[in-house]
């Protein structure tokens, strides 16, 4: 079943508390997105955003198990939370 928008927005917000709260993961998080930490509040509710923190999220298994896990959510979530914010636009990297 696909998941909502708002549904999707909420996991990529849920998403973003568990980073923030993650000081290991956080600075990375904001070095490779090039986003300050004032960015994390204004930009929170941005739909461009959210797919970054999705993004970000899903670049190694242990963190979307981690985040997964913590929030009791199936290990699929993210990615079906990413494709429902992007329009399920297929991401190709090559």
């Amino acid at each position: 079943m696909p998941i909502s928008t708002d549904s999707a927005e909420t996991l990529a917000l849920r998403a973003l508390a568990w980073l923030v709260g993650n000081d290991e993961l956080l600075p990375v998080f904001l070095g490779s997105t090039g986003a300050a930490t004032e960015d994390l509040r204004d930009r929170a509710g941005d739909p461009d955003f959210a797919v970054s923190v999705l993004d970000f999220l899903m670049l190694d298994d242990s963190w979307v198990m981690a985040f997964c896990d913590t929030n009791s959510i199936p290990y699929d979530r993210p990615a079906q939370a990413r494709a429902a914010l992007s329009g399920n636009a297929d991401t190709h990297w090559t």
